[in-house]
């Protein structure tokens, strides 16, 4: 745990199109409201520090996982920008040393297309996968945001989900933290 008060988390995302970095915001603003200092870093631009209390990762979710070079340069294909095809999630998290003393929790989001939102598999569950196996220690079951096509627009009311959501993954990051210092 970090030696301010305000425990620090920091919401790094992957963005095709917009709407994860939208949800990513959301989900900083709740993680503000219960207190937290958040940073919230486009996957591009962030390190591998273990400077936070919680680490929550976002991505769109591509062939029912996550992005892949081959599947973001599909996204170029459809509109995205080149700039966002550079690196990914997979690649961040796969780059992401073991977790030492804190920085251990993690939460985790993807956005997905509502028409298919019953997918097998997303983005999140992935990203689960992935930390679990790397000795993070999930606060909440993975989430999923709809959008309405690829490129977007995020569906209704998703935004207030995503803050609502951040609220969630606070207030459990809080519980567990206060209970570690119990033990």
């Amino acid at each position: 745990m970090s030696t301010s008060t305000a425990l620090r988390a920091r919401v790094v995302y992957e963005s095709m199109f917009g709407n994860s970095r939208w949800v990513a915001q959301a989900v900083g603003v709740g993680l503000r409201q219960q207190g937290f200092d958040v940073s919230v870093v486009d996957v591009r631009d962030a390190s591998h520090g273990d400077d936070h209390d919680l680490l929550v990762l976002g991505a769109p979710t591509h062939a029912f996982s996550l992005s892949r070079a081959s599947t973001r340069q599909d996204a170029v294909r459809q509109g995205a920008s080149p700039d966002c095809a550079t690196v990914g999630l997979r690649e961040w998290i796969a780059a992401l040393p073991a977790p030492t003393g804190n920085g251990r929790l993690v939460a985790v989001f993807d956005t997905r297309v509502r028409k298919v939102k019953h997918l097998p598999g997303g983005a999140s569950r992935k990203a689960a996968h992935l930390l679990t196996k790397k000795d993070f220690e999930l606060v909440v079951s993975p989430q999923s945001f709809m959008v309405e096509d690829v490129a977007g627009p995020l569906s209704e009311d998703q935004l207030e989900l995503a803050t609502q959501w951040g609220r969630r993954v606070a207030i459990e990051t809080q519980d567990r933290l206060a209970a570690a210092s119990v033990r």
